[in-house]
């Protein structure tokens, strides 16, 4: 008897729908399906209510997109409980299967018939001026410090290991995993990287310098951003704001102790997934 996470999309219907059907297929098997409260509520499903926890689920469901799919990794919190993600979205980068897979996918799932692939994450923390430094915050696609105020630029002093590299004057600087390099990164110009690869990418956006390079370091090594100038921060991770930063404030980011872990039913071909996603031809 396994206990089961589902996390879905609040605005598509049919990840209402999905949710209940698997629910069911669950519990005719003896195991037990819950939700976060938020989706309860979004979806009016609560019979799934408070049936359960992450330090007891062995498998997390995410019913949507990409941005559901990051949702769950948050929800898990570092837990290393694997993700069956059902593309109910638009891109669906991450997802394995599609809505009428998912039945499927479970009987694989709890057959053993599956493996489970592993992705870095980042850790991200904030020194503040005169505060003792923040908890540790994980990223799955990328850290972002970016300007509050429309039509200014802001200033951002990098260090990497310790050594300092230089001061970017930019509308912002990701800071991206290799599963982040086809997100916010790619709309900047930074590289496609495979996301079995373990890096770090360092990509300004619009910066307002020569230098304009995105770099690819290795994620032993740990950036450190501050800000330099009076104007004022913001910091996302995963596209959910964070803090807002001050003269004098500084993010850190390196490589996660914990990873992200992804079922998967069959082998995955990266750069064949990105050659559908963007409609490339064969020549």
């Amino acid at each position: 008897m396994s206990e089961v996470m589902i996390v879905a999309h609040h605005q598509r219907t049919e990840a209402a729908a999905l949710a209940r059907g698997a629910a069911a297929w669950l519990a005719e098997r003896g195991h037990t399906a819950w939700m976060p409260d938020a989706d309860v509520e979004a979806l009016e499903l609560g019979e799934l209510r408070g049936r359960g926890s992450v330090a007891t689920s062995a498998l997390a469901l995410s019913l949507g997109g990409d941005g559901t799919m990051l949702r769950t990794i948050q929800l898990l919190d570092g837990a290393e409980v694997p993700i069956i993600g059902v593309n109910v979205g638009l891109l669906g980068y991450l997802s394995e299967v599609e809505p009428e897979g998912l039945l499927a996918a479970l009987d694989r799932y709890f057959a053993d018939d599956f493996t489970v692939e592993s992705r870095m994450m980042l850790s991200v923390t904030v020194d503040r001026m005169g505060a003792e430094p923040s908890p540790p915050l994980r990223a799955m696609n990328e850290a972002v410090l970016e300007k509050q105020e429309s039509g200014h630029t802001v200033r951002l002093k990098v260090a990497i290991d310790g050594a300092p590299f230089t001061s970017y004057a930019a509308d912002g600087l990701i800071v991206a995993t290799p599963t982040g390099s086809t997100a916010y990164s790619l709309s900047a110009r930074g590289p496609v990287v495979s996301p079995s690869h373990r890096a770090m990418l360092l990509t300004p956006v619009s910066p307002h310098m020569l230098f304009d390079r995105a770099l690819v370091l290795d994620p032993s090594e740990e950036i450190a951003i501050e800000v330099i100038g009076h104007r004022a921060v913001a910091l996302t991770l995963d596209g959910r704001r964070v803090a807002s930063l001050a003269e004098g404030d500084t993010v850190r980011c390196h490589s996660a102790n914990e990873s992200a872990l992804f079922v998967r039913f069959g082998k995955r071909r990266f750069h064949q997934i990105l050659k559908a996603k963007f409609g490339l031809s064969d020549r």
